[in-house]
């Protein structure tokens, strides 16, 4: 319901209800509604009609939105269901963002591994080719060594 909607009871003589803003002060305006109280601000008091027909459908309409004043905002028993839907997109946005710091974590883990396995190969190469040329200055010396052999 609009904050600043009325509720009129239309005569029996008239086919559409009538409408006034609360500056109308033509005789027709207020002899619509003898039986009604004036509305005085934003905050009056609601215009009540001995009609029954009128008094339940106020009641009907005013009981088919509960808590929606401004102190039942947080109210989690009626909550809209776009809202639910946008809170619920937040919460797997968030699970999805913890689960993607996780997997960059492991993956900046996983280079680093990597590269410590490369250091270690090239260290491991580093040496075998320092033991490797040992070997060779040893078997050229052996070679020296075994050249004057046999010849006499």
């Amino acid at each position: 319901m609009p904050l600043f909607h009325h509720n009129t009871t239309a005569s029996s003589s008239s086919t559409s209800p009538a409408r006034h803003s609360r500056h109308d002060t033509s005789p027709s305006a207020s002899a619509t509604a003898p039986t009604e109280s004036r509305r005085t601000g934003l905050f009056g008091s609601r215009r009540h009609s001995t009609s029954p027909s009128t008094h339940s459908t106020t009641t009907t309409s005013s009981t088919t939105k509960s808590h929606s004043g401004l102190l039942h905002r947080g109210a989690t028993n009626h909550e809209d269901p776009s809202i639910s839907a946008a809170r619920e997109q937040v919460v797997l946005a968030e699970t999805a963002e913890r689960d993607a710091d996780r997997a960059l974590v492991a993956a900046r883990q996983a280079v680093r591994d990597a590269r410590e396995h490369v250091k270690r190969l090239e260290a491991e190469a580093k040496e075998e080719a320092r033991l490797a040329k040992i070997k060779q200055d040893q078997a050229r010396s052996i070679s020296k060594r075994a050249r004057p052999l046999g010849r006499k």
